[in-house]
């Protein structure tokens, strides 16, 4: 893999190498510094709630408000990462079937997917899944609903904060609202190649 990549960029490298001029860099950190100040002072927790919902997702502090809208869509059948549920578990009632191992072969089978988030970024209204930290990745892409779970401390102001603790996972997901497409036909499809509703289930 590691061959396979430098092997690309060696490429590159050659293909761009005889190029007289080049295009100027972005001024990022002039743009940088405009969005900061956007944003400054502002409470992140109540930004990443507003940025969110600006992309069809839905920030909520109480699991019991959680379990309540998945009980009044009918999404009764789901998965939970095996280290939250022991302090979600009480929340569900008997009507709910919640499994702690995904079982690939029956991925059509699961509402939902509860995962734990790495982060989230609130200038974006962006969540963060890493391999390392995500216990099942199909579990957060493959359901109807996936549901991140966070700390309000894991919530970063802005993209750069967010790259920059990113730290050495070489598999990371940005996943900024639900998801969706619309370059068929020019009609908008949500949840083709990843959850159709994206909660954050913000604590702490």
């Amino acid at each position: 893999m590691a061959d396979d990549r430098e092997l690309i960029l060696t490429r590159v490298r050659s293909a761009l190498a005889p190029l007289a001029e080049r295009a100027p860099l972005p001024d990022y950190d002039g743009d940088l510094a405009v969005m900061r100040q956007l944003i400054a002072g502002r409470d992140l927790l109540e930004l990443f709630t507003e940025r969110i919902l600006q992309v069809n997702g839905l920030v909520l502090t109480d699991p019991a408000v959680l379990v309540s809208r998945l009980r009044e869509s009918g999404w009764l059948h789901g998965y939970c990462d095996p280290g939250l549920w022991p302090g979600l578990a009480s929340f569900f009632d008997t009507g709910f079937t919640v499994e702690t191992v995904f079982d690939r072969s029956r991925m059509d089978d699961y509402a939902f997917g509860i995962t734990r988030a790495a982060g989230a970024v609130a200038e974006t209204g962006t969540i963060i899944l890493k391999d390392e930290s995500t216990s099942r990745r199909l579990a957060a892409l493959a359901p109807w609903v996936h549901v991140a779970a966070l700390k309000r401390g894991e919530i970063l102001a802005d993209l750069s904060q967010a790259v920059a603790a990113l730290g050495d996972d070489p598999n990371v997901v940005w996943c900024t609202g639900s998801s969706s497409t619309a370059d068929i036909e020019s009609i908008l499809v949500r949840g083709v190649h990843g959850p159709g509703v994206q909660i954050a289930l913000v604590t702490g």
